[in-house]
């Protein structure tokens, strides 16, 4: 019996035990529940006041965003404004600017402008009140005097057109004189009844009607025209025509068939005289056959005069004075007349006097001056006269060359020289010598064979 009631009370204790676990298990699950609820909610607040944040951040950046905007907005406005401004006073400044070149321009025009405003504007007064005082309505009086005033600066203004546009402006000019003298009538007729103790006074009003046209024409046809120096070279012109026209009547009646049988401007006066002398004179305007003759005869003359050297022939003569014919007339009055033989510069011709044979660039019989020849021989160094020379037939075969830069001197006005030779060759001094009378002896017998063109031009 007290085994069951034992057994009873530890079933009753074990139940107990379990149910306060139980229970206990119970309440941490709801204490666990609770902590989650809990942990739940202030989750979604946190999460709440998060999104409450973001959008209040939003909605800052995004009215910041839209400040700037404006702002920038404001400052492109405000530049376009600055702009348009700066555009427009700069505009205005052109024009002033515009202005005032065009005043500094034409202070004359601006003065004319002025008198004449102040000679037209009491004219037409004077004849609005010298028509109302005949009892006219004053409107009328007013178109009338316009009309006369008017009428003259309309005329004017006409012939002003007619002139730019090449046409004829007298009958315009005369309209307008008389028109101004119609409106002088007037206020003279006015103010000499009105004023018969002060007749200067009139006179004064009727030269206020053509003071302002006389100005006027001053300024449009008294500034313009030919200057003194314009009609001098015209006389001039005129003067040089007609002594043509006496000197050389026959080419001068050729100019003038030549302007008549070609198209009207195809050519001009000098264009037809030049052509017409080239066909009866066959040179250029100025020069003729017998100018060239005569240069020939007084350059055979001048080279006949020449003192010449020991063992010079005759024929050198003839050579030299080939080579040393020019054109008689030079520069413009020369171009593309034909010339009689070989030309030489003038600078060669400028240095002093020199035998027949020495302006053929061959220089007289025999080896150099004494002064070429120490020039040479004091310009020899030690290593061109250690240097090995030339053989014979090398200079054989430097003869053609040689020959060619002796036409280059020849042509240049200089002499054919060793030292020349040397430096166009590149060879040594004593080669240049031996090469150098081999070309002078070989020029030499060309022309003694009478072939002193080909010496001289070779």
């Amino acid at each position: 019996m007290s085994s069951y009631r034992e057994e009873r009370r530890a079933d009753a204790a074990a139940e107990a035990e379990q149910n306060r676990k139980a229970a206990e298990a119970r309440a941490a699950q709801d204490r666990e529940d609770r902590r989650l609820e809990l942990e739940t909610k202030l989750k979604a607040k946190e999460i709440a006041a998060e999104q409450k944040r973001k959008d209040a951040e939003a909605k800052a950046e995004l009215a910041r965003k839209d400040a700037d905007a404006k702002r920038r907005q404001e400052l492109a406005d405000k530049k376009v404004r600055d702009q348009e401004k700066a555009r427009a006073k700069a505009a205005r400044a052109a024009k002033v600017g515009k202005v005032v070149r065009w005043l500094n321009q034409n202070p004359v025009t601006v003065f004319v402008g002025f008198v004449m405003a102040s000679s037209v504007i009491p004219a037409v007064i004077s004849q609005v009140g010298a028509l109302g005082d005949t009892g006219v309505n004053v409107l009328l009086a007013a178109l009338l005097a316009a009309m006369l005033e008017g009428g003259a600066w309309a005329i004017t203004f006409m012939g002003k057109a007619a002139e730019d546009a090449g046409r004829p402006a007298g009958k315009y000019r005369i309209g307008t004189w008389c028109t101004a003298f119609v409106a002088a009538g007037v206020n003279y007729w006015h103010w000499a009844e009105k004023l018969k103790d002060a007749q200067w006074v009139a006179v004064v009003f009727a030269a206020s009607s053509l003071f302002a046209i006389y100005l006027w024409d001053m300024k449009t046809h008294g500034s313009h025209g030919r200057t003194k120096a314009d009609r001098k070279a015209e006389r001039a012109r005129r003067a040089h025509l007609a002594r043509r026209r006496k000197d050389h009547k026959d080419i001068a009646k050729e100019a003038d068939r030549l302007l008549s049988a070609l198209p009207f401007g195809s050519v001009d006066d000098e264009e037809a005289f030049a052509a017409a002398w080239r066909i009866h004179k066959g040179a250029e305007p100025g020069l003729s056959p017998e100018l060239y003759a005569t240069a020939t005869n007084a350059r055979v003359a001048l080279g006949a005069a020449f003192e010449l050297g020991e063992h010079v022939r005759p024929e050198l003569v003839r050579a030299g004075m080939l080579a040393s014919l020019y054109n008689p007339l030079s520069q413009r009055l020369g171009e593309g007349a034909p010339t009689l033989g070989t030309t030489v510069p003038i600078s060669a011709l400028q240095r002093g006097t020199q035998g027949a044979t020495t302006q053929a660039g061959i220089g007289s019989y025999g080896s150099e001056p004494a002064i070429e020849k120490a020039r040479e021989k004091a310009s020899e160094s030690a290593s061109e006269k250690a240097s090995r020379g030339r053989t014979d037939e090398e200079l054989e075969q430097l003869l053609p060359e040689a020959h060619r830069a002796a036409a280059e001197l020849v042509a240049e006005g200089r002499q054919i020289s060793a030292a020349s030779l040397a430096k166009h060759l590149k060879i040594r001094r004593e080669d240049g010598m031996k090469l150098r009378d081999r070309v002078i002896a070989e020029r030499k017998l060309r022309l003694i064979d009478g072939d002193g063109d080909a010496a001289v031009g070779a």
